[in-house]
């Protein structure tokens, strides 16, 4: 990992801790879990701007977080930790394919990231028994992943377009998540 990866890193990884340590991170939704998150944002941010491994590794920091931070089922460090560090892999494997199409290659990225997140943790907990069953789940996935989709692809197609534009190197070139 390069300076910049490192530094990429721990800036969105403190972003995401930032986010859940304030009521920035959380959008209010009438459901069982009280609010939906925006925290998932900064991986999938990492993940466009610096590739795979710098979004897993900030997806860690926010499953760490919400382990740590306890609440609902999140004391559960496989639904707290698992599905985040799958943000940013699945965010960029969605992204790679349409570098030549930064716009489109970022949305499809905001929304796959948001899906891994929400999907990830609900399939988990109604796997180990946190959840009753799927209806309870995917009744939570609806009023809480529309919601978070529709942040996420504003929020990131926002910033990752700020980077690109005052990067030094483009983000969003074709060889974006290549640079040695």
């Amino acid at each position: 990992m390069n300076t910049r990866k490192i530094v990429i890193s721990g800036l969105l990884g403190a972003v995401a801790i930032i986010l859940g340590a304030t009521p920035l991170g959380f959008i209010p939704v009438p459901t069982p879990a009280g609010s939906a998150t925006i925290m998932h944002i900064p991986a999938i941010i990492g993940a466009i701007i610096e590739g795979p491994v710098v979004g897993a590794f900030i997806g860690l920091v926010f499953g760490l977080y919400s382990f740590i931070r306890g609440g609902a089922f999140f004391v559960d460090p496989v639904i707290a930790i698992l599905p985040r560090l799958f943000i940013g892999i699945v965010a960029y494997l969605v992204f790679v394919p349409f570098r030549s199409r930064p716009f489109f290659g970022t949305v499809l990225a905001a929304i796959a990231g948001t899906l891994t997140n929400t999907i990830g943790v609900l399939s988990l907990a109604v796997l180990r028994g946190y959840l009753p069953n799927w209806e309870a789940a995917g009744a939570i996935a609806l009023l809480h992943g529309v919601p978070e989709i529709i942040v996420a692809v504003v929020i990131v197609v926002l910033v990752t377009r700020v980077v690109n534009v005052t990067s030094k190197k483009p983000v969003l070139a074709k060889n974006s998540g290549n640079r040695k």
